[in-house]
């Protein structure tokens, strides 16, 4: 067998190192090892989309209060597949949401069930620019999915868009082609919608926007979805359901699935992180395992992030980043396919949100000194995004190193991606076995890096 040439990248607390590449290492004959981590690249799971976070009107409200430079700064540091994070697939909202300036829906007339007042014109002022910037930088796929919060008041049982409610049912097949519309009106703009979620959050009657759906409910609705949007000529949309909490999926996800008629429409389940006890990620992803297992889904993390509620702020946070690193780590050695967080940019208050849910989110901007603060769940996303491309297939891994969280995958063009991370006080050392190799390395604590492991005249 040929060489494999390991590039190291490395992000670690107390230090400056942020995605720095540390060191360059061709990999050794085998050694015998009582603390290893083995690879097997014949040994392939799921294949992956990609990683990126949401398009929000707070987010391109934030963007255009600073200097076009810094604009195309922080555009760059996303998107750019050398200089940023090479994000890939993105979620965006349909109507308005919490982090918008205010409710809004793209028609409020009472009653417009043939849509005739139907116009995007209000995402124009923020949102399409914040996207369209970001289709300009990316020189790669990017997908972008859309989801709702609320349908127009008039369309609810309640009357409004915040606080509960339910779809009228008169309504369904009105609801159906406003997605369809809405699709086609983005893709006038040069945006191509690639996917839907029936409904953000449907069991959460929150201060915002937001619309109940029980399960019985929205497996019904699928079954008006999905043929609307064939008849309208949108049938490679992807539709996307539950896109709430993972550890209250399980009912959800047998009683859409477990029927012929509506899961035949349904290309994936998204899933959040929020819950009782969010930590609990790897006995959360339980419901992963039995989804992909019993039903063969796509699944996808849709939104994820650490609400401030009391806090000012957590700028300059370890434990934020660490945690969307365990999360990730969970997530995509559970089938995962696709890992989306929330709002990409806000303010220095954690919003603008128009019901003061503020929130934080890896990059923060302080819109009255000008400042871009990036912050340790950018770094953290980066090790995955940045590495792990679309196209690219989980791969065996076996480890008898509890401390450390570890995944790997194998990119299209065959470099093999390891990233491990170490949330703990103690640094720890480790060898890393692939073929007839060996690395032998040690981690710092509260550090996580990644392994590119490029595979130099072999001969299988």
């Amino acid at each position: 067998m040929g060489n494999i040439k390991v590039e190291i990248y490395q992000t670690s607390k107390d230090t400056d190192y942020r995605l720095k590449k540390v060191e360059e290492i061709i990999m050794e004959e085998k050694t015998n090892s009582t603390s290893k981590i083995v690879l097997d690249p014949t040994k392939e799971y799921q294949k992956m989309i990609g990683f990126g976070g949401a398009f929000t009107e707070a987010g391109g409200y934030v963007l255009s209060q600073i200097s076009e430079e810094k604009q195309q700064e922080i555009i760059e540091k996303y998107f750019d597949s050398k200089n940023g994070l090479n994000y890939t697939f993105c979620r965006t909202h349909m109507n308005s949401c919490d982090f918008s300036l205010g409710n809004y829906a793209y028609t409020e007339t009472l009653d417009d069930v043939e849509l005739k007042d139907f116009s995007i014109e209000r995402d124009h002022e923020y949102l399409l620019p914040f996207i369209k910037k970001a289709l300009k930088k990316s020189d790669n796929d990017l997908k972008i999915f859309a989801s709702p919060w609320s349908p127009p008041a008039w369309m609810k049982t309640n009357g409004r868009m915040n606080k509960g409610g339910s779809l009228k049912a008169e309504y369904e097949e009105v609801w159906a082609k406003y997605y369809a519309r809405y699709i086609k009106e983005y893709k006038k703009e040069g945006v191509d919608i690639w996917g839907l979620s029936i409904q953000n959050e449907p069991m959460a009657e929150t201060p915002w926007d937001n619309c109940i759906y029980t399960s019985e409910r929205e497996r019904d609705f699928v079954k008006v979805l999905g043929p609307v949007l064939k008849e309208e000529g949108l049938e490679d949309i992807k539709i996307i359901v539950w896109d709430h909490n993972k550890d209250i999926m399980k009912e959800r996800v047998d009683t859409i699935l477990g029927d012929d008629e509506a899961a035949k429409w349904v290309w994936g389940v998204g899933f959040h992180w929020y819950g009782e006890d969010d930590t609990k990620s790897i006995v959360d992803d339980e419901v992963l395992d039995y989804t992909h297992e019993k039903y063969g889904k796509n699944l996808v993390f849709t939104e994820g992030c650490n609400p401030l509620f009391d806090e000012e702020s957590f700028v300059g946070e370890w434990w934020t980043g660490e945690k969307y690193g365990r999360h990730i780590m969970a997530d995509l050695n559970h089938w995962t396919v696709a890992w989306t967080d929330w709002n990409m940019i806000l303010d220095e208050k954690g919003g603008p949100n128009h019901v003061n849910n503020y929130c934080d989110a890896p990059i923060i901007v302080d819109t009255k000194k000008g400042e871009i603060h990036y912050n340790s769940p950018y770094y953290y996303m980066g090790h995955f995004s940045k590495f792990i491309l679309p196209g690219a297939v989980r791969i065996g891994l076996e480890s008898n190193i509890k401390n450390l969280q570890q995944t790997s995958f194998k990119n299209e063009n065959g470099d093999i991606v390891l990233v491990i991370m170490n949330e703990g006080k103690n640094k720890e050392s480790f060898e890393v076995e692939i073929y007839d190799k060996t690395l032998k390395y040690e981690i710092p604590a509260h550090s996580i890096i990644t392994m590119k492991m490029e595979l130099q005249n072999f001969d299988f």
